[in-house]
């Protein structure tokens, strides 16, 4: 018995004649039993997941607020995702505020979605760094497996070993070379690339897969991301773009009517909603990402709602199977690998007027005079807020290089290929004494502007 398995093991052609022998057995009619992931009969080059290091998730949401609530949603669907995809609970950490749930705005007490008709991706979520746990210093711990580095939080962190793989996924907003977090200081790029370089350097991994959602993500990884980290990278959106919410009020499709703000993001929701619907032993992450990057685009039509989908990193390791990442479900083995199955426009908001959006509806849904009032008085200081940091930021480009070239440099764009700046120190003190100042700044600021005071 154990000669003849060896000689369909070693023998490819044998082994499909013998599928086909079996078909016909059938009547030729189609069965339910999906050869290659049914444990009877497996190619060669398929291992049994005993043979493969363990699977880590690291998922980061790094906003607060109700507004922002789409953020901690995708998270919390991340995790429901690669529970059912058997990573197990102690190798996936979790960042996020937890201030959404139980918010008094909230209109299912206990309860997130993250699509219209979605079921409860909250429950369940282990709750590692939360509130003032959720720092950038405390993400970069987690990652290089630091246990002393950590400041509060349940100390899980990524204890990989050489043969193991990690997928690091973040929802946000962000800015040019920077991501947002709920306590400062934010994460910067040259920090964060740091850290990743540390990481290789310790040789604690064996590849890892990095999904980022946020405005201007792309700026964190352009010209500076190296290719022989191991690491694949992809972003919502380039180094100068938003990135967008999706099924909010009054757009389509829209939340349920009482919520009053967006439930996800656009790229975020695109790659989660890909992986349910299809077979991840199957499922290429090249397959994934030329989908993704097809409906976060909203279909080409970027002016109305979409992005450029944007990859850095090792782009050798488009070619392995998603499930090596973020895990199998069994209920998928039938699913197509790569069939398009969301092919309808969405509605979308850019990330920086969702939070007005949200603003608006909750002034649209109150019923107490004086409140509505005291919404409306937000909105408004809100708004002209923004317009005196742009222009004070447009007036700094004119003292800097004059009248007549500093609206031009402001505006100028890099080549593609090019790093956001050249001094990312100087850009991260400037961003630094703007933190100090100004709170979540990119999300009132003119932030594509600012990098080119640098």
């Amino acid at each position: 018995m154990a000669k003849q398995g060896y000689v369909f093991h070693n023998n490819p052609a044998l082994l499909f004649l013998l599928l086909l022998l079996f078909e016909a057995a059938n009547g030729g009619k189609a069965t339910r039993l999906n050869h290659w992931e049914s444990g009877i009969i497996r190619l060669p080059s398929e291992k049994d997941d005993q043979q493969l290091g363990t699977r880590w998730a690291v998922l980061v949401a790094g906003s607060s607020g109700y507004g922002n609530y789409r953020h901690q949603a995708d998270v919390c669907h991340a995790y429901q995702l690669l529970r059912k995809g058997g990573l197990k609970e102690e190798n996936i950490i979790v960042f996020m505020y937890d201030d959404i749930a139980m918010n008094e705005l909230n209109p299912r007490p206990g309860i997130i979605i993250n699509h219209p008709q979605g079921d409860d991706v909250y429950a369940g979520v282990p709750k590692d760094y939360t509130g003032e746990h959720v720092t950038a210093a405390n993400l970069y711990a987690v990652l290089l497996g630091n246990r002393s580095a950590l400041s509060g939080g349940s100390g899980k962190v990524v204890d990989s070993k050489p043969d193991d793989r990690i997928f690091l996924y973040y929802s946000d907003h962000g800015g040019p070379g920077v991501l947002g977090m709920p306590n400062l200081p934010f994460l910067y790029a040259m920090d964060f690339l740091d850290v990743l370089k540390k990481k290789h350097a310790a040789g604690s991994y064996r590849e890892m897969v990095i999904y980022v959602e946020a405005c201007e993500s792309g700026s964190i990884f352009e010209g500076i991301m190296p290719e022989d980290l191991n690491i694949y990278v992809t972003t919502a959106s380039n180094a100068q773009e938003s990135s967008w919410g999706t099924y909010c009020p009054g757009m389509e499709p829209s939340p349920p009517p009482e919520f009053i703000t967006c439930l996800g993001d656009l790229y975020s929701v695109a790659w989660m909603e890909d992986s349910e619907t299809h077979n991840l032993k199957r499922e290429t992450i090249e397959q994934q990402y030329k989908t993704v990057r097809e409906r976060t685009s909203n279909f080409n039509s970027y002016t109305s709602g979409g992005s450029h989908v944007m990859e850095y990193g090792s782009r050798s390791i488009k070619a392995e199977k998603l499930y090596l990442y973020q895990g199998f479900d069994p209920a998928s083995v039938n699913f197509p690998p790569d069939e398009f199955s969301h092919d309808v426009q969405m509605e979308a908001v850019n990330q920086r007027d969702a939070d007005i959006l949200f603003l608006w509806h909750m002034y649209k849904n109150s019923e107490d005079g004086s409140k509505k009032k005291e919404i409306l008085k937000q909105i408004s200081e809100t708004m002209r807020h923004r317009t005196h940091l742009d222009g004070s930021i447009d007036l700094i480009g004119t003292v800097l290089y004059g009248p007549a070239k500093g609206s031009v440099i402001l505006n100028t764009i890099r080549e593609p290929s090019l790093p956001l700046v050249d001094d990312w120190q100087c850009l991260k003190s400037m961003r630094l004494i703007e933190e100090s100042m100004c709170p979540r700044p990119f999300t009132t600021i003119k932030s594509e502007s600012f990098s080119k005071l640098v």
